[in-house]
């Protein structure tokens, strides 16, 4: 049986419209998918912002009040001794949190360099702190450092009867027991950051170092800690933008006391818009939190993308 050319009809093309119309989609399709997330985002994240801060411009107590009163709440709040108690803990807390984090961080991701035996069960035990909510933390260490209960419990019954460490119950110390906490919690993920810049450095550099006579000691301290000066910026970026948020922990472990001794302005922005009914006070002190914040991460942002660029052009 003969098939002639004309008995199979094979379609060319697709009506013009049609093409078009699926083109544009699919052109846009990712954009068209993230949108929806982009104005709910832009809503209840953004807008709630804006709306915070026209709160601490306003006559707001127990409740929305719209008045406009420009930054008068945010001069009773510089003026209020709570406040200023809550932001020296808070250089207090953060600089010993940054310093005692970092620096452990980086002594244990150099340990683990050394390509030591069972790194990565060490590394597992290291990091599991950060596996914790900070509620937890906080809870754990409260029955750690419990007087009654805890280490001068313990060193009380093996015969220490005259060992004190009751930091926990003492407003000069107890600042002190929320730096060892968050210290605990968070030095593993410092030392993953190191560990990690640690392993993109040429070994070839080191091996070079060694040949020319040079102990460990002064090839880290001259050529491999230099080289970690991103790694450094980071983990103080991220250590301090904690210190800053941190809420959960100080209620789980003091609950911002003994008094105001460890109040800090997370603390005190809770306490004030929440349980003082004094809604614009506390907008005023989240607003000050924010605008922290953001003067610690748009210089961050701002520099990792000038680095992504010049890195394209060196490309």
């Amino acid at each position: 049986m003969a098939i002639t050319d004309n008995s199979i009809h094979v379609p060319t093309s697709q009506p013009r419209k049609l093409r078009k119309g699926t083109t544009w989609v699919g052109r846009n399709l990712p954009w068209l998918t993230l949108l929806p997330t982009g104005i709910l985002g832009a809503i209840f994240i953004y807008g709630f912002i804006v709306l915070t801060i026209y709160i601490s411009m306003s006559a707001s107590k127990l409740v929305p009040d719209y008045t406009f009163v420009g930054f008068e709440q945010w001069a009773k709040l510089w003026g209020m001794r709570r406040w200023g108690i809550a932001v020296n803990n808070l250089f207090v807390f953060s600089g010993l949190f940054i310093l005692f984090a970092t620096t452990i961080g980086l002594v244990l991701a150099i340990l683990l360099d050394q390509r030591i035996r069972h790194e990565g069960a060490i590394r597992t035990i290291i990091l599991y702190p950060m596996a914790l909510s900070f509620i937890v933390t906080g809870t754990a260490w409260k029955w750690i450092l419990n007087p009654g209960l805890g280490i001068e419990s313990l060193l009380h019954d093996w015969g220490f009867v005259e060992a004190q460490f009751d930091w926990l119950v003492r407003r000069d110390r107890a600042i002190y027991t929320v730096v060892l906490a968050a210290v605990w919690q968070s030095s593993g993920f410092i030392m993953a950051i190191f560990l990690a810049s640690l392993r993109g450095i040429d070994p070839s550099i080191m091996q070079s170092a060694m040949m020319d006579g040079a102990s460990s000691w002064r090839i880290y301290r001259r050529i491999i800690i230099p080289q970690l000066r991103p790694a450094f910026f980071t983990a103080v970026v991220i250590l301090l933008h904690m210190a800053i948020k941190s809420y959960d922990l100080v209620i789980a472990l003091t609950n911002g006391g003994p008094g105001t001794a460890t109040d800090l302005p997370s603390t005190f922005m809770y306490d004030y818009a929440f349980d003082r009914s004094r809604i614009a006070i506390g907008a005023a002190s989240a607003t000050m939190m924010l605008f922290t914040i953001a003067a610690i991460i748009v210089p961050y942002l701002y520099s990792e993308l000038r680095s992504h660029n010049r890195s394209r052009g060196h490309a």
